[in-house]
């Protein structure tokens, strides 16, 4: 991995000085270090998914592959493709903490990515909170227990939210989902 994830953060907490932030602002950024993301790159972060699911169990295997492509590498398709306007207004503080955090989770990485996965998920995990206000997962993402990402009332919950709220490298911790109660 190179520095493009370090710059990419660096870049987004440089506007949270701004008297406001845009969503417009935000998505702009977001579009330049997507445009970084080759064929390759999608290629290489797959394979990466694929050897961190061998340790998932057999029958949830195929579900949680599919829900990191969803959830991560074709995002990057669909932030290039956005051409949304969001002018709304983006709080400073949350904006600037999640990007502080996501800077502290590659500072100490418990393993090193050999592909932009890092950068990739940053990207996704900002579009999706602050631009979409979706779960990071998708409404409807399978976890094991037969458990799922839920919408209820405008509300997100999450199943696993707080099992990884502390777990390096997880993006669980600026995601605006809820602990789901079961």
């Amino acid at each position: 991995m190179g520095n493009e994830y370090l710059e990419l953060c660096e870049e987004l907490l440089k506007i949270t000085h701004e008297e406001k932030i845009s969503g417009n602002s935000v998505l702009e950024i977001l579009k330049k270090y997507c445009s970084t993301i080759s064929v390759f790159d999608m290629m290489a972060v797959s394979a990466e998914i694929i050897e961190e699911n061998k340790y998932v169990q057999a029958n949830y295997r195929e579900d949680s592959q599919k829900s990191y492509v969803e959830t991560f590498i074709l995002r990057v398709k669909e932030i290039l493709a956005d051409n949304n306007d969001y002018a709304k207004i983006i709080d400073k503080e949350e904006f600037a903490d999640a990007i502080k955090t996501l800077m502290t989770n590659r500072e100490n990485p418990t393993e090193k990515s050999k592909s932009k996965f890092p950068l990739i998920g940053c990207m996704a995990s900002i579009y999706t909170t602050f631009l979409l206000e979706e779960p990071i997962h998708k409404v409807g993402t399978l976890f094991p227990g037969s458990l799922r990402v839920e919408e209820k009332d405008g509300k997100f919950y999450c199943p696993v939210r707080d099992a990884n709220i502390d777990t390096p490298n997880a993006v669980c911790n600026i995601c605006l989902a809820e602990q789901l109660d079961f």
